[in-house]
């Protein structure tokens, strides 16, 4: 799909589908609820309460695979990693780079722009516990394939986390990209060919790890700005 107007018009069908999808009842009621009950200290915010699409350029040259959306962040937000303070990490890099245009994102109307870079997750609804099953992930999986169709500029996937790595060489596979056997293992830093595309591995940026500092600023920068060099982006050095 090398003409931009026709990659954006189909990314733009793909969120529309994407937001009415209720194919998973479990992930439906639970980001129902978590809509409707809210949290004490956003009881006066609106919740989106919706599958959440990807967010990013429709020309990315980078796809950035996350897990799911946070329940009181994408899930409240209607944008990917948006509202929370995974969001805020992974704002916070993209910045530096000079691939994003703020620092920090609380709001789906805030105006933020990427340049190069496009973010989805593996499933597009708020899991409980931030867990989805296997079942779910399944399920979801045709979204994030299409996507990566669409996304035929996109030449780097930086996968956060295990889940997001096995989602993406499942996906990968089932559309006959010659995944390398024994399947590439998942690690911070990774890297593997799959046909035209490279694969590369992060922490997840949750708080889990941002907190433990399993996942440190300069761990992930260093990771983020080595996909962007890969995908023939122009990044900002300080």
């Amino acid at each position: 799909m090398s003409d931009p107007a026709a990659r954006a018009a189909a990314l733009d069908r793909l969120r529309d589908e994407i937001i009415e999808c209720r194919r998973c009842p479990r992930l439906v009621a639970w980001r129902e609820q978590v809509a409707r009950d809210k949290v004490a200290r956003l009881r006066d915010e609106p919740y989106w309460g919706r599958p959440v699409p990807g967010f990013g350029d429709p020309d990315a040259r980078l796809l950035i695979v996350g897990l799911a959306p946070a329940a009181h962040g994408g899930n409240r937000t209607g944008r990917v990693f948006t509202g929370d303070a995974s969001g805020d990490f992974l704002w916070t890099a993209l910045h530096d780079l000079g691939l994003g245009s703020l620092a920090s994102s609380r709001r789906g109307d805030d105006g933020l722009t990427l340049t190069g870079v496009r973010i989805a997750a593996a499933v597009r609804c708020a899991p409980p516990l931030n867990k989805p099953t296997i079942e779910e992930r399944d399920s979801c999986a045709p979204f994030l394939a299409r996507e990566l169709e669409i996304l035929d500029t996109a030449r780097v996937i930086l996968a956060l986390g295990q889940f997001g790595w096995d989602a993406t060489l499942r996906v990968l596979a089932r559309a006959g990209a010659p995944v390398p056997r024994p399947r590439p293992r998942f690690g911070h830093g990774a890297e593997v060919e799959i046909g035209p595309r490279l694969l590369v591995g992060s922490y997840h940026p949750s708080q889990q790890n941002t907190f433990t500092g399993k996942l440190t600023p300069p761990m992930f920068g260093s990771v983020l700005a080595r996909s962007a060099e890969l995908a023939g982006l122009p990044v900002r050095t300080r």
